[in-house]
């Protein structure tokens, strides 16, 4: 096998331990500079009342980034790209036991 190939198939091993939760060395965090948290929450059919309640913001927060008032920070961004990615997910974590 060429070395290119032997490459290309340790990389998607890599990718696939990762994505398995097997190797977390070498991983980075990405944050995205902005979420559209209305789009999200049109994508998720919830009005900012049960967007809010739904996931723990407080409304106000929800309306000022829909307006672009205030611009959610490093931490709400991160919860907000989990919540894009795995709304049920969220949901369960954070429903009462």
């Amino acid at each position: 096998m060429s070395k290119i190939g032997m490459r290309l198939i340790k990389a998607a091993k890599e990718a696939r331990a990762f994505a398995r939760g097997e190797v977390t060395d070498g991983f980075v965090v990405h944050v995205p500079d902005e979420v559209d948290v209305k789009a999200l929450r049109k994508k998720l059919k919830c009005s900012q009342s049960e967007f809010s309640r739904r996931f723990g913001f407080a409304i106000d927060a929800v309306q000022d980034w829909e307006q672009h008032r205030r611009t959610p920070d490093r931490t709400a961004r991160i919860f907000l790209t989990v919540i894009a990615r795995e709304p049920e997910a969220v949901t369960r974590a954070l429903a009462p036991r």
